[in-house]
């Protein structure tokens, strides 16, 4: 049984720092250490890069297959899929007969990234096509029986439902019913029995040993491609360019913060290509409105133009996503990216006076219940499109999985859920609709949503705090932050920054590597924007480090910043590079300060 004697020393002595957590080096074993020095000797690379990979668990062999993952090398052949071979067939048959196809999506990222991918390869095929993608509050997630009934109305005899349909028995049984086939591309969690359809491809239904269940949907839409182009060529038919489709791919991959693990890392890696040449227009509207001019990096994907898309679906029309990934005129596309740029502002205003009401009221819960391992929140002011980025919020302050719901006149509460590592929220409502305490949801690991009475709120937090309190309290036990290397304000270079960045790209399951600066001095600290806190911090030798803290000017990390100019902090951070009209700066992006006492 180990003790206290027992536990490394935490790193530059931060017990409990600004957000009550202590400090650990990442690389800190010996056997991780030797690691490091294998990998900078055996593969001459840099130290700071090879205590990275060291940290990362990177065996010495496996060093040139994670600093270029391709495709060729890591894309498994589709057929792994269960059904995967049947989908391919029914969409070849549509396509070689000119069916008219109807693509059903979700209205985030990944539903809209999946629509454009396959309906821009029925567009490159001369296939017609129809798309909806639902509207979030009068329709609600999945397919349903009017939208249904409209695209057999319209003409559709194949529908292909992507990051939905997997949980959609009556809907799907209504196509059936309309003389429509129906094939499911998906990733969420699957009941034990599927819905009818000619094909539910899904890498996380019960049956399939893929191993392929942290790909999203875009991913799926993307090997379902693979295999329909296979099939495609028997008949000497093929999609111009299919690997024009990997911006998507990356795209919703990170925004839809599933882990950057093997494929997708190639997926990432190799669709930021793709999208740094600019050919998609919507895309590269998307990324003017948003003020990028540098080359696009994994975290602006999550951070840009994800919310942006997002936008359209949660306040707006569900159908802009999907419409700008599409677009091949420039002048249109640039409207609708203003457009999705002024919901975005708009998202952010109504986010923020409802973030700040529910954290005011967990806050209050957590001081008479600090043990709570799953906050439920609610109200009736809240807009059904922000209520996960309400939850998305609780889990980031409290550091606990959270929903947020926003409470209908109708007595109905529709919610969504974000959660930490190692908390399986998606598995936890799928139980709530299986018990009957929900009338619909479902989701994965991090994130999940659902609909519920109002008046069964409590119940669903009791029942959710009892299914995850074992899984949220292991994972809070990890809660230090590991910090991969120490540098000071002189050392925050661009080779630094570029040594880093062949380790990427960086997001959910790969964590961007934290570096610290020990004693450096706040010369200046002040809010700016929308709550950040900018900072300037100076070492000993005088040389100071621009460094930028988000949404903390309430948070302890801004509050310890505003109070200590003039006195010395230890700062923990990732580095962010700069690369804007030809100069080439890295500042600090604070993840978490400490007193140095």
């Amino acid at each position: 049984m180990s003790t206290l004697l027992d536990l490394p020393r935490p790193l530059l002595d931060v017990h409990r720092s600004a957000l009550g957590r202590p400090w650990h080096e990442r690389c800190a074993s010996a056997q991780a250490q030797s690691l490091a020095v294998a990998i900078a000797q055996g593969h001459g690379l840099p130290e700071v890069l090879a205590r990275v990979l060291a940290g990362r668990g990177v065996d010495l062999h496996a060093v040139p297959g994670f600093l270029e993952p391709r495709l060729r090398d890591l894309l498994p052949d589709p057929a792994v899929l269960v059904d995967m071979e049947a989908a391919a067939d029914r969409l070849a048959s549509a396509i070689l007969k000119r069916e008219t196809v109807a693509i059903f999506g979700d209205y985030d990222v990944d539903g809209a990234a999946s629509a454009a991918l396959l309906a821009s390869a029925l567009r490159d095929l001369g296939v017609p096509y129809r798309l909806h993608i639902p509207d979030r509050i009068t329709e609600g997630y999945g397919p349903n029986v009017a939208a249904v009934r409209m695209l057999a109305e319209d003409g559709a005899t194949l529908l292909v439902t992507v990051d939905c349909g997997t949980a959609g028995h009556a809907p799907l049984a209504e196509a059936g019913r309309l003389g429509m086939d129906v094939v499911v591309l998906d990733h969420h969690g699957a009941p034990e029995v599927l819905p009818p359809a000619r094909a539910v491809v899904n890498p996380n239904r019960l049956d399939d040993l893929s191993g392929l269940g942290h790909l999203c949907a875009a991913g799926v839409v993307f090997l379902t491609l693979v295999a329909l182009n296979r099939r495609l060529r028997r008949d000497g038919l093929a999609i111009p360019d299919l690997m024009a489709g990997l911006d998507l791919v990356a795209l919703a991959t990170v925004a839809d913060v599933v882990p950057l693990h093997g494929l997708n890392r190639a997926f990432v890696r190799q669709g930021l290509a793709v999208m740094r040449g600019r050919g998609r227009r919507g895309l590269a509207a998307l990324l003017d409105a948003a003020g990028l001019s540098e080359a696009p990096q994994a975290w602006h994907l999550g951070f840009l133009l994800g919310p942006r898309i997002n936008a359209g679906g949660r306040i707006g029309d569900s159908t802009l996503g999907a419409r700008l990934m599409l677009c091949e005129d420039p002048i249109e596309a640039a409207g609708i990216a203003a457009q999705l740029d002024a919901l975005n502002r708009e998202r952010q205003a109504i986010e923020a006076a409802a973030v700040a009401e529910a954290e005011a009221e967990m806050g209050m819960r957590l001081e008479r219940d600090p043990d709570q391992p799953v906050l439920v929140a609610g109200s009736p002011d809240w807009h059904p499109g922000v209520v996960g980025l309400i939850a998305a919020r609780l889990k980031e302050r409290f550091g606990r999985p959270a929903f947020a719901f926003a409470l209908r006149e109708d007595g109905t509460a529709t919610g969504s859920g974000r959660s930490i590592p190692g908390a399986d929220l998606g598995r936890a409502v799928r139980a709530c609709v299986e018990t009957g305490l929900a009338a619909k949801g479902g989701g994965h690991a991090m994130a999940a949503g659902v609909t519920l009475a109002a008046l069964d709120l409590d119940r669903f937090r009791d029942a959710l705090s009892g299914d995850l309190a074992a899984s949220v309290a292991e994972a809070r036990l990890g809660e230090a932050l590991l910090i991969d290397g120490l540098v000071s304000a002189g050392g925050v270079q661009p080779d630094l920054a570029e040594a880093v960045e062949r380790a990427g790209p960086f997001g959910q399951g790969a964590p961007e590597p934290v570096f610290a600066l020990a004693r450096h001095r706040v010369a200046d600290a002040r809010v700016v924007g929308t709550g950040h806190v900018k900072a300037q911090l100076r070492g000993r030798d005088g040389v100071a480090v621009g460094a930028i803290a988000f949404r903390a000017a309430e948070s302890p990390v801004g509050r310890l910043l505003l109070s200590h100019i003039g006195r010395d902090v230890h700062a923990a951070g990732t580095l962010s590079r700069d690369r804007w009209r030809g100069a080439d700066r890295v500042e600090l992006r604070l993840c978490d300060v400490a007193e140095a006492s």
